[in-house]
């Protein structure tokens, strides 16, 4: 049980930050970068998709981890296949929406590009922002 109970606050301590990074991310973060300007931003959308690794990709790893442990170790539970399924919809739509925009607007700002990074970045919110209520409840029901 002790196990876990570990597994249940590695999990919500790796959600709950992602929860909070993408509605910084969502708000604040992606409309700013259509102020960046021409000519700097490759150099900024380079700069930031290498920065934004080191924030993210470790706690992405975590929770993905921790969410398949909580399947594979814990007892049978709905809500917990359901958070292993939102985080690979998160992995999904990571790798072949928001990377790919990602990757269009290194070449240098495209305003289409950018506006559907932010509108397809709307799922990535949703679909967090559920996975920590859920590791909440989960916590509160151990």
């Amino acid at each position: 049980m002790e196990r876990i109970l570990l597994l249940l606050l590695i999990h919500a301590a790796s959600t709950l930050y992602m929860v909070g990074l993408i509605w910084f991310v969502q708000l604040v973060h992606y409309p700013l970068m259509s102020r960046v300007g021409l000519d700097a931003y490759p150099d900024y959308q380079r700069a930031h998709q290498s920065l934004t690794s080191l924030a993210v990709g470790p706690a992405m790893l975590v929770e993905l981890i921790a969410s398949l442990g909580l399947v594979v170790l814990g007892p049978r539970d709905p809500l917990r296949w359901l958070g292993f399924g939102a985080v690979i919809a998160l992995w999904a739509s990571t790798a072949l929406v928001q990377m790919p925009l990602h990757a269009t607007l290194a070449d240098g700002f495209d305003a289409t590009a950018h506006a559907r990074l932010v509108s397809t970045n709307w799922l990535r919110t949703g679909l967090w922002s559920l996975r920590g209520a859920l590791a909440l409840w989960l916590i509160v029901r151990a």
